[in-house]
């Protein structure tokens, strides 16, 4: 089977004879060559000829040559050329500061700026909680990163990991209406990180630790949260877990398979594996084999209840399987057992790929690019800060994850990342888990109900 683990996504634009079935033979031609289509937008159109823009998805620059030569080989089809629009979308980055009051005029000026500020500045100097309301504090979040362990590309530096979280940052705002500033910490020992994020935390209502790499994201955030009196979310552990249950429920769901009588495996014990299995323990009460080449790793797991294990024996005792390694193709489609749920989630290249799976027998299977982080740590967010949590506990993470399990459509593991009232329900859940548990402050019942049927916005 030709690999379908994709790279790269280019916009092709043709020109074709107005006629019917050529659009027909555009798409059989570029799934010829093992290419996924993307969006087709019709650019212009005449009574002989249309130009579209088709989006392909291709494994590498060689697969994308592969598809011109085979447009290209068309009768009455011309490309005009292959865009990186990827690139185009990252260029000058992809989120700026802007003001929420727009200053035309004297008279605003002096309400924004001076003389006016100054009345706000003392109203809080004397009242310190009235920062909530007339500063951006409890509206926005730190994104903050070492760059040593970016998507599952590792250890890549700093500058490399800005286009992750500028996007996080993009998406907080996009979903939920929170303002994500990304901070690159340029540190050499955990100490340092720490120091460098608590002396800027009092700029922020959170802080959103992001692709540390373990063991010293553990470390860290445990150091963080014994020292800041906002709440701290490590997205890798907290925001995938709670994405990871929601798929599992659903799973369950679709299988008839309850969670609690699942013999899970866990394959990865880095700060997302652990994670997925400390809260999939925290709610189903049983213990979850654990694999990892750390030994480490695997005594980390051992205290945390687990079982450490090998992926020979999970894959041959497991009845759900979670991988999370970062090594392409490290499941062999000969570990596969007939009925077995798959969750292979490493991005960019899972360690077996669904459709493989799938092949060999496995009842359900999916990869990172349908249960991916984006349907959590959003609504996580907006669900904090409007409880004022003073931290993101379990109960937390499980009420995400539930509310992820109950929206998936019949069929699907997840719900539409794209759905605003998905982020909405996440963050009401977690809000009143929040409150529930005792680390959130009670909210006024018509502004909860107000707040539910509404949108998400921190406003």
């Amino acid at each position: 089977m030709v690999s379908t683990q994709y790279g790269l996504i280019r916009t092709i634009q043709v020109r074709n004879e107005n006629v019917p079935g050529v659009l027909g033979a555009l798409a059989t031609a570029i799934g010829q060559v093992e290419a996924n289509i993307g969006n087709i937008v019709t650019v212009h159109i005449t009574q002989n000829h249309v130009i579209r823009d088709i989006d392909v998805v291709v494994r590498d620059e060689q697969h994308l040559q592969d598809v011109l030569d085979e447009l290209n080989s068309l009768d009455d089809v011309e490309v005009l050329e292959a865009r990186d629009e990827v690139l185009g979308l990252h260029r000058g980055g992809k989120i700026e500061m802007v003001s929420r009051h727009p200053v035309d005029s004297i008279a605003t000026l002096r309400k924004v700026y001076t003389p006016g500020v100054a009345d706000v500045c003392l109203r809080i100097a004397d009242a310190p909680e009235l920062a909530r309301l007339y500063t951006t504090i409890n509206r926005t979040v730190a994104i903050v990163t070492d760059g040593s362990a970016v998507l599952g590309l590792g250890d890549i530096g700093l500058a490399p990991s800005m286009p992750v979280m500028e996007g996080k940052a993009a998406l907080l705002h996009q979903f939920v209406g929170i303002s994500g500033v990304p901070l690159l910490i340029d540190a050499s020992t955990i100490d340092e990180f720490v120091d460098a994020v608590a002396r800027v935390a009092p700029t922020f209502g959170g802080i959103h630790i992001e692709d540390v790499a373990a063991p010293d994201c553990f470390e860290i955030v445990d150091k963080l949260r014994a020292r800041l009196h906002q709440p701290v979310m490590q997205d890798d552990q907290d925001g995938t877990a709670a994405v990871v249950l929601g798929a599992v429920l659903a799973a369950g769901k679709a299988t008839n398979m309850p969670l609690r009588q699942q013999t899970i495996g866990q394959i990865g014990l880095g700060a997302a594996g652990q994670a997925i299995a400390d809260l999939l323990m925290h709610t189903t009460g049983n213990p979850v084999l654990g694999a990892d080449l750390s030994g480490e790793s695997l005594e980390r797991h051992r205290s945390h209840g687990g079982v450490p294990s090998d992926i020979a024996e999970i894959m041959a005792k497991s009845t759900l399987v979670i991988a999370t390694t970062g090594v392409k193709d490290l499941i062999k489609p000969e570990m596969v057992r007939d009925g077995q749920i798959i969750l292979a989630l490493s991005n960019p290249d899972s360690e077996i790929e669904p459709q493989v799976a799938l092949a060999r027998g496995a009842r359900l299977a999916a990869d990172g690019r349908s249960v991916n982080n984006v349907l959590g740590y959003p609504g996580i967010w907006s669900g904090a800060l409007r409880s004022r949590a003073t931290e993101i506990n379990r109960e937390m993470l499980v009420a995400a994850g539930q509310v992820l399990a109950e929206m998936a459509p019949s069929g699907e593991l997840m719900p539409n990342p794209l759905d605003l009232e998905v982020h909405r329900r996440v963050a009401y859940d977690v809000a009143k888990a929040a409150v529930a548990t005792g680390v959130g402050v009670e909210i006024g019942v018509e502004e909860l109900e107000a707040w539910a049927g509404g949108q998400p916005r921190l406003r």
